[in-house]
C-alpha cells in the first residue's frame, strides 16, 4: 500500500467519521486540498495552517519527502506544535509500513489528548475545504458604525475566528484564525456549563499583562458577557475572555476551554491591533451563515426599514403606532403605567424630532433576534437630549419588534476569568 493510500485514507476516514451531514461528507469525499492557495491567502505570509495544508497536499500527491520537509519546517517554527509532531510520526511510520489509523504512530497515554489532536487536524484541514465564498457576506453582521473599524466573528463549527474590516459600513473579510471554544461547545446558559456564549458582544478592555498568569499567554480581552439579553434570558456565568495560551503550548483542541475563546499567542498578537476596547464587536456563533449580496442587502434593509418606521411614528406623535413597534412580552413586562406614561409623553408634545446615527446592525446566531446600536438625537418643544441606545428586536406577527431597549451601559472592567 502506498504512502498516499495509507496516510490519506486514514486521515480522510477520520474526517468522514466526523461528518454531521451529507453535504459535508460530499465535500470531503471530493476534496481538493490545493484550494489552500486562495486569493485571500496570497495577500499575507504563509501561516502554520498553510503549511499543514501544504504537508497534506504533498501526502496526497505521494510526495513523502516534501511532506516531511513541510512538517519539519512546522516543527522548526513551533517546536510546541503537537499536531505537527503527530503528522510527522505518521509519515515516518507510513514509510516503514502500514498505518491503520491517523495518529496510530503515537501510543498516547491520554486518549482524550490524542482525540483532541485529531479534532484539531480535522478543523485545520476543513479551513481549506470549506472557505467562505469571497462574494458572500456574513449574515450576522449587517452594518458597522463608522467608529467600528473592525469586527470579529467566531464560528465554533469551523474553529475559526474571522476578522472583518469596516468598508463603508460593510464587513470585508481580511483574516481568519484557528480558535478554541468551550469543551461543550457554544450556547452558554449557566455558570460552569463549560460552554462559550452565542450572541453579539463587545470587547470591553485589554487586561494588563501584569495582572495575568502565564496561563493566558500573550494577553486577554474580556467580553461583556452576560449582556442585557443574557440577563433577561437568565443566562449566568462570568469571565468570558479572548486570550492566548501558556508559553509551552502552541494551540489547544477546538473544544478545550471552560468557556473562553482561545487563540495561539502569535495569532493573539496579530489580532490585537484590530481590537478597540468598548468599540469592537464580536459575534459568536455555532456556525456562520454566508449570504449572497442581494440577500444580505435585503436582510439589512428589512431592519433599517423597521427602525425608520419606529422613528417616524414617534416623530409623527402617533402613540398607538409607536407602541405597536414593541413586542407584547415587552409591553406586558413594562406594564400599563409605562405605556400610559409613554403615550402622554408623545401626545402632549407640540412637536418631536428624532434622528438616528452611527447605526450598527447584527443578527443573533440561530434566532429571529437582531441587535441595533445607534446614537439618538431627541428634540421637542419641551425637552432635548443625546443618547446611545441598544435595542433587541424579535420577529413577531411577521414584523421586527422591539423586545428589549436599553441605554448603552458604561463599560465595566472584568476582574476574573472563568477559563
Amino acid at each position: 500500500m502506498s504512502l498516499r493510500s495509507t496516510l490519506l485514507t486514514a486521515l480522510f476516514l477520520l474526517l468522514l467519521t466526523a461528518c454531521r451531514g451529507e453535504a459535508e461528507e460530499t465535500l470531503l469525499a471530493s476534496a481538493n486540498i490545493g484550494r489552500y492557495t486562495s486569493s485571500m491567502d496570497h495577500r499575507v505570509a504563509p501561516t502554520l495552517d498553510h503549511l499543514v495544508a501544504a504537508a497534506i497536499q504533498d501526502i496526497r500527491a505521494n510526495r513523502p519527502d516534501e511532506a516531511l520537509a513541510s512538517v519539519d519546517r512546522l516543527i522548526a517554527m513551533r517546536p510546541d506544535f503537537k499536531l505537527a509532531h503527530l503528522i510527522k510520526g505518521d509519515l515516518l511510520r507510513a514509510k516503514a509500513g502500514a498505518l491503520p489509523a491517523f495518529g496510530a504512530a503515537h501510543q498516547a497515554r491520554d486518549q482524550a489528548a490524542l482525540d483532541g489532536l485529531k479534532d484539531e487536524a480535522r478543523a485545520r484541514l476543513m479551513r481549506y475545504l470549506d472557505q467562505p465564498d469571497p462574494d458572500k457576506l456574513p449574515k450576522q453582521i449587517l452594518q458597522l458604525a463608522a467608529q467600528q473599524k473592525y469586527a470579529l466573528l467566531a464560528d465554533a463549527s469551523r474553529a475559526r475566528l474571522y476578522v472583518f474590516e469596516n468598508v463603508n459600513g460593510e464587513p470585508r473579510l481580511v483574516r481568519d484564525y484557528y480558535v478554541t471554544v468551550g469543551r461543550n461547545g457554544v450556547n452558554k446558559r449557566s455558570e460552569g456549563d463549560l460552554r462559550t456564549p452565542s450572541g453579539v458582544y463587545t470587547i470591553t478592555a485589554e487586561m494588563p499583562r501584569s495582572r495575568l498568569t502565564p496561563f493566558y499567554g500573550a494577553g486577554a480581552f474580556p467580553l461583556d458577557y452576560p449582556n442585557e439579553w443574557d440577563a433577561q434570558q437568565g443566562n449566568s456565568g462570568y469571565g468570558i475572555w479572548l486570550h492566548g495560551v501558556p508559553p509551552d503550548t502552541y494551540s489547544r483542541p477546538p473544544k478545550a476551554s471552560e468557556g473562553c475563546l482561545v487563540v495561539a499567542n502569535p495569532d493573539y498578537r496579530e489580532i490585537s491591533p484590530y481590537i478597540q476596547p468598548h468599540v469592537t464587536p464580536i459575534v459568536i456563533a455555532e456556525r456562520t451563515d454566508w449570504l449572497d449580496r442581494k440577500d444580505w442587502l435585503a436582510a439589512r434593509q428589512a431592519l433599517l426599514t423597521r427602525l425608520e418606521a419606529w422613528r417616524a411614528d414617534w416623530q409623527r406623535l402617533d402613540a398607538d403606532r409607536y407602541l405597536d413597534h414593541y413586542t407584547q412580552a415587552f409591553l406586558d413586562k413594562a406594564g400599563r403605567v409605562w405605556q400610559e406614561s409613554k403615550r402622554r409623553n408623545i401626545t402632549q408634545k407640540e412637536w418631536i424630532r428624532v434622528s438616528l446615527s452611527d447605526i450598527s446592525l447584527f443578527l443573533y446566531p440561530g434566532e429571529d433576534l437582531a441587535v441595533v446600536n445607534f446614537t439618538q438625537t431627541y428634540d421637542s418643544d419641551k425637552h432635548r437630549d443625546l443618547t446611545r441606545k441598544r435595542v433587541y428586536l424579535k420577529q413577531e406577527r411577521g414584523q421586527w419588534r422591539i423586545a428589549l431597549e436599553k441605554p448603552l451601559a458604561l463599560p465595566g472592567t472584568a476582574v476574573a476569568s472563568n477559563d
